[in-house]
């Protein structure tokens, strides 16, 4: 009879051999990997407000929100996120996780088609994979491909009896690009998909008062079109939580449906008073978006002048491409021994080795700068070795 504890125990050798081992760390230095890309987390107004709530109890928020664990200011601050993104509802969850994956599996089945961009968030494919829908994966932001692959769909089921579902982030996290949303939109017309945007790492960024990348590129009609979309408030917010932003109906459903809402405990209530107060300051932080992209574009000019390979990126999101998973762990490892907090990204996260290199409105140009010769010094020792 097979040993529980050798079959761990073998997995764990194969995955320390592939240089793939992970472990929970407290990292201190310079802050170069974290998803606080607007510094909400640690913002000075921030902290007062939460002095100022101290009055609110429970600390905990008791049950799920279907028993006893809805407040009122739950309530309110779905309202005032769904009239700030243009949105007719929204629908607050405990983790951006747990939106992601709880939609997809509500709204898909056996019986329909989800299209998935290949390199989308493992919420997402985690959530396809439960449904049991029948997957079909296109080639990152090749939209030509996922029109092929609808076409095929339409031979095989020319009457649409079964439902389609898109689903793709407007900005990867791991590579720091974003799909094309005014053909994908065309695409919807086209076709008569149901489609979900991921707007988790454009939110607080991009766009009129950081409303995310469907702001800054499509109108407001192609806005209203769009079936469901799914922000975090773990990013640019500060904070922890996601929210799925639908019509009324849509939302109806997903309290009904979505198992991952209905069996789970609410958010602390302390959440959605800070979301809504950091939701309102997140308005007036322009100077600190535009800083936060033109340092951006100082950084990726830099790596390239310096000859390092880094992706396509077209965000505050820098990959920087290395060659082996020892590799991606040296580079991160005397990064952090000199007080630079970068981490290394390796397979199956994604497919190829990376430092991914996460900025937020903290930074100055002088953190650019010692980061770019730190990187040069360890690719030094690198091939000294």
């Amino acid at each position: 009879m097979a040993n529980h504890w050798e079959e761990v125990q073998k997995k764990l050798d194969s995955i320390h051999e592939k240089q793939l081992f992970r472990e929970t760390k407290v990292y201190q230095g310079i802050d170069f990997c974290s998803n606080d890309y607007m510094g909400l987390a640690t913002n000075p107004s921030m902290l007062e407000f939460f002095q100022s709530k101290k009055e609110i109890y429970p600390f905990g928020s008791t049950a799920s929100r279907l028993v006893r664990g809805n407040r009122s200011s739950m309530d309110q601050f779905e309202s005032e996120f769904a009239q700030f993104v243009g949105g007719e509802a929204a629908l607050l969850v405990s983790t951006g996780f747990t939106a992601n994956f709880g939609l997809i599996d509500s709204i898909a089945a056996p019986d329909c088609y989800v299209f998935s961009d290949r390199l989308n968030h493992a919420s997402i494919l985690d959530g396809i994979r439960i449904s049991g829908a029948k997957k079909k994966y296109y080639d990152h932001l090749d939209l030509n491909h996922l029109r092929t692959l609808l076409e095929k769909v339409n031979l095989e089921d020319p009457d649409y009896k079964k439902k389609r579902i898109v689903v793709t982030e407007t900005l990867f996290s791991m590579d720091g690009d974003s799909p094309d949303l005014k053909t994908l939109l065309a695409l919807k017309k086209e076709f008569g998909f149901v489609l979900v945007l991921d707007e988790a790492h454009a939110f607080g960024i991009y766009g009129p008062s950081g409303k995310g990348l469907v702001f800054r590129d499509l109108t407001l009609s192609e806005i209203k079109s769009i079936d469901y979309r799914v922000y975090t408030l773990g990013k640019s917010l500060g904070l922890e939580g996601g929210i799925i932003v639908t019509k009324k109906i849509g939302r109806d459903h997903l309290v009904n449906v979505m198992r991952s809402f209905i069996f789970s405990t609410a958010p602390l209530p302390m959440i959605s008073e800070l979301a809504s107060f950091a939701l309102s300051f997140l308005g007036s932080m322009d100077k600190e978006r535009a800083d936060l992209l033109s340092l951006a574009n100082d950084l990726k000019n830099s790596l390239k002048q310096n000859e390092f390979s880094i992706t396509e990126s077209t965000s505050h999101i820098v990959p920087l491409l290395l060659e082996t998973e020892k590799e991606a762990l040296f580079y991160s490892s005397h990064l952090q021994e000199r007080g630079l907090d970068v981490r290394a990204i390796r397979p199956p996260t994604v497919p190829t080795p990376r430092l991914r290199i996460s900025l937020n409105a903290k930074l100055k140009l002088k953190d650019i700068q010692v980061l770019v010769e730190e990187l040069n010094r360890v690719r030094e020792k690198w091939n000294s070795l």
